[in-house]
């Protein structure tokens, strides 16, 4: 009953979460981005009349709040993955909080976060409860891989990846400097990995259509490589 007539508001940090987040959310509604669920980012907006829930990058919530400070037609402010720490997402929270405090009451603010000390951010927002939930846990297996100093990184790392695709099923995840380390890698396993195996770049400078090919599944029958920047490192999951 809150909610009423008011839109939720979903910060995320990063732009391709932002995208994949509705873009989930819009698939389990069986809609595509830009109805019930959509998503705006400094020169992308998926919105419409019909907008309830959107999705926003850090500088597009600032400059909401900014350019009106009621926040009208808002109901709710999420800030997910609120342990990545920037001044955008901190001035973010202290504008809404300062919204919320002098002219909105009724703005509910959520912060969400998977390491961050809940009890301190519950302080910070007045006493706010504090809700836990276990998610899901999976084995990790941790191996050393000792690479001589001479060894260049493309060349340990797509060793490894080989090695990987043939122990391993599924796909495989790797993370790398740059798009230059990514580039020499792809190059050094070309043609020597399965004609079944795609190699997927996902970094910062890529196309939008290009970064979101990267994280959907594998048809079935592939597997894929993902060479990754940090951009791949929090706030999104790669299935297979």
């Amino acid at each position: 009953p809150w909610l009423g007539a008011g839109r939720i508001i979903l910060l995320e940090p990063r732009r391709l979460a932002a995208r994949a987040a509705a873009r989930r959310m819009a698939e389990l509604l069986g809609e595509e981005p830009g109805g019930t669920v959509g998503y705006a980012m400094r020169m992308e907006n998926r919105t419409s009349a019909r907008t309830k829930i959107l999705v926003v990058t850090e500088g597009v919530l600032s400059r909401m709040i900014l350019d009106d400070p009621e926040l009208p037609g808002v109901s709710a402010v999420i800030f997910d993955e609120f342990h990545e720490r920037s001044l955008d997402g901190d001035f973010g929270l202290a504008l809404a909080l300062d919204v919320q405090g002098a002219l909105r009451p009724d703005l509910r603010l959520l912060v969400m976060s998977a390491t961050l000390d809940g009890a301190r951010v519950a302080r910070l927002l007045s006493g706010a409860p504090v809700i836990e939930s276990e998610g899901r846990a999976f084995p990790v297996d941790i191996r050393y891989d000792q690479r001589s100093p001479g060894t260049a990184i493309e060349d340990a790392m797509a060793m490894a990846i080989r090695t990987a695709l043939a122990e391993e099923s599924g796909s495989l995840l790797a993370f790398l400097p740059g798009q230059r380390e990514i580039e020499r890698t792809a190059e050094r396993l070309r043609d020597r990995i399965s004609a079944d195996t795609d190699i997927v770049p996902l970094y910062g400078q890529l196309d939008n259509k290009t970064q979101d090919a990267a994280i959907r599944p594998s048809p079935p029958g592939r597997r894929k490589v993902v060479l990754a920047t940090s951009i791949a490192e929090t706030s999104i999951t790669i299935d297979g």
